[in-house]
Parts: structure tokens; sequence; C-alpha cells
């Protein structure tokens, strides 16, 4: 198997939160370059204070996450979920693809994305695939751009399971961090009324408004804003969803109530099982109560009340 290599860089105090992001997306090939606590490290290990002078050299200010994307996996993908997790965890980074094959993942990522039958409802349809049977469910016309949401990744595809069984006509649904509007637009496609996305990455935004249309969808039926929840967001919302990592949707806890309508529901998706039962106790510290968990590849997907 041939691999590609993405290299993420981050302040020495952000590893931690920046690995997490790292492995949601490619939770195998990861490793990472942090010289912060070389020293202290080596005395722990090893017992010895004779360190390589080249390691010495190394910017203790910074840190390297190292992806390494196989073969069958789409390397666009992996790129914008990071890039969109990092910006929402407001951390600096750069990214690196110049190891990663440029043909493998800017001019031929079409070839990683097909049509994919998702719930009992819906069918996904990248906008260059022309031959294809829906086989009687509603199509969701998609073009990813550089906006994390094509339905593949398992974070993306519970929460589209889960809004097919939950979403009945006429609802109003939320979308937090919007990413390529996949949600939203399922939403009005699965029978809501009208669905509001909020993102914070203004190309995001931009994204899933071109996908809103390609699918006949416009204001004020569905609607897409970059900024703040707080300033952006007004009224009550029979759904509220977010596919985000595990410390935005805690972030969000203690205000997502406000969103929601008297009988509303809160579906919560991007959380790694190693994170859940902090997610879960956090969200019933709040006043949620978990209704029903799904799982799917090592992440968890979240219903509550």
């Amino acid at each position: 198997m041939e691999w590609q290599e993405i290299k993420i860089s981050v302040n020495s105090e952000d590893t931690e939160r920046a690995n997490n992001i790292a492995v949601m997306a490619v939770p195998y090939g990861i490793y990472t370059e942090d010289y912060s606590t070389l020293e202290e490290e080596a005395w722990d290990i090893a017992h010895i204070d004779l360190i390589d002078e080249d390691l010495l050299k190394k910017d203790r200010t910074k840190s390297i996450i190292h992806i390494y994307i196989g073969e069958n996996d789409n390397p666009k993908e992996a790129i914008s979920f990071v890039s969109q997790r990092l910006d929402a965890e407001k951390i600096p980074y750069t990214i690196d693809t110049s190891a990663c094959k440029e043909e493998d993942w800017l001019n031929n990522w079409k070839k990683y994305f097909k049509p994919l039958k998702i719930g009992e409802r819906l069918f996904v349809r990248p906008v260059w695939e022309e031959n294809y049977d829906a086989e009687n469910r509603v199509v969701l016309n998609i073009e990813p751009g550089a906006a994390f949401g094509t339905g593949a990744h398992d974070t993306t595809r519970l929460c589209l399971e889960t809004l097919d069984k939950i979403v009945k006509d006429g609802d109003t649904v939320l979308d937090m961090g919007c990413g390529s509007g996949i949600l939203a637009i399922s939403s009005l496609l699965l029978g809501a009324k009208s669905a509001f996305g909020v993102d914070i990455d203004p190309l995001a935004v931009k994204t899933a408004k071109e996908n809103g249309l390609m699918n006949n969808f416009k204001e004020p039926e569905l609607t897409f804003v970059c900024g703040d929840l707080d300033e952006n967001v007004k009224g009550k919302y029979s759904v509220v969803v977010a596919n985000i990592v595990a410390d935005v949707i805690m972030m969000f806890a203690p205000n997502v109530r406000k969103y929601m309508a008297p009988d509303g529901v809160f579906i919560a998706s991007g959380i790694i099982d190693t994170r859940a039962d902090e997610v879960i106790a956090c969200l019933e510290a709040n006043g949620f109560t978990i209704v029903e968990r799904y799982e799917q590849g090592g992440w968890n997907c979240l219903v509550m009340r």
C-alpha cells in the first residue's frame, strides 16, 4: 500500500487538542513531533542528560503532527476535516501537503467519492456522477469543494442516518458548524420546513450556499451564515444538530437549550469513543437526557432531549 503524508504544525501548547482532531480524521497512521519537554522526558524515560545535538536544535515552540493517508482514503476530505475543526477550536496551524502526491488529492480526489445510500430515505450523489439509480430515495446533490462533509466520513454518515430517523414534515433545523451544508440540506429533503446553518469558516458557508442552490433550495427556506451562533441565531428549532469535535460540543452544552423548541431534539456527532463518557457526563450535567446513542467506526452520535 502507498501512503501519503500530511504535516500539521501547531504551537506546542495546542499539541494535545490538535492531535485529538487528527485522530478523528484518520484514527491510524499518526505520529507527533513535540520537543517542548525534551530534556525532562529524556531524563525521566532514559535517565540520561546527554542528548543528540540535532535534537537540541529542534523548535521547542512548535509541534508537527504527521498524518498518513492510505491509498483508499481521500486526502482532500481529511484535510478539510482537520482544517475546519482546528478553526473551530481557534488553534493556529499550517498544513503542508508537499509530501502528499498532488495528483492524488488535488486533481483526482473525486475518485474517492461515490454515490451513497444512507439510512432509509437518502441518496447522496456527487454532481459529476451522471449514471445512478436512487431507488426512490430523495437525492442530495453535493459538490464538497474545500468544506468537510460528503457523507463518507463516519461522523457525517451517523448524523445523516439519525436525521433520516428523526426529521419529519414541518420541522425546523439548526445546523451548528454547517461545513458543506450536507446536514441542513438533507433535512429539507427529508421534509423539514426550513434549515439554518452557521459556520465560522467563510469558505464552508460559500460551499454550503452553492450546494443549497444545486438542490434548488435558497433563502428563506435554507439559510447559511458565517459567524458566531449568539449573534446570528434567532428563534427556536425542532432539531438542533452539531457534527463537531467533543470539546466544542461540551462548550456549546450550556447554551444549546435556548435554541431548542420545547419538544426539540439535539443531535451531537463527531464524538470519538474514547471521549464519549466525558461528553455524555457534560451534557447530562447541563440538563440533557440521552435518548439514543449510535456508534460506528469508533464514533458516537447522541440524540438528546
